[in-house]
């Protein structure tokens, strides 16, 4: 089996960081782009999509600036998905980075494609361009 392929997509935010946060660390902020319902007990969250449920446990949270969930399917990969926040020292533009996994090119281009309509609606709740 080959490695997965890692990539890092960045993503022009016009919100603070502490509302960004809340967006992509909580079920109720995650619910309102991410999927259709997203429930947490513990370390664990469920997603829910078209009535279909996955989860995913939460692996690693860094203050109010990164998040790191691994999906139950993918517990022995090396494979994750993270929200981290970056701000820019001068401009202090505020970006959503993500990084993520594919097993081969087209799937880091499916999940590229994911990733920009998920954030393009995470845009519109925020009211961001």
């Amino acid at each position: 089996m080959q490695e997965p392929i890692k990539f890092e997509l960045e993503f022009l935010v016009q919100v603070s960081p502490s509302l960004l946060y809340q967006y992509f660390a909580t079920p109720s902020g995650m619910s309102e782009w991410f999927a259709d319902n997203v429930n947490s007990r513990g370390e664990y969250f469920r997603f829910i999509w078209d009535g279909q449920e996955e989860k995913a446990k939460i692996i690693k949270r860094i203050g109010e600036e990164r998040a790191r969930f691994q999906w139950d399917y993918d517990e022995d990969t090396k494979k994750y998905f993270e929200f981290r926040i970056e701000v820019d020292e001068i401009t202090k533009d505020v970006s959503l980075m993500i990084t993520d996994f594919g097993d081969d090119e087209d799937e880091v281009e499916e999940q590229k494609m994911f990733w920009e309509n998920q954030v393009s609606e995470l845009k519109k709740v925020l009211g961001s361009r």
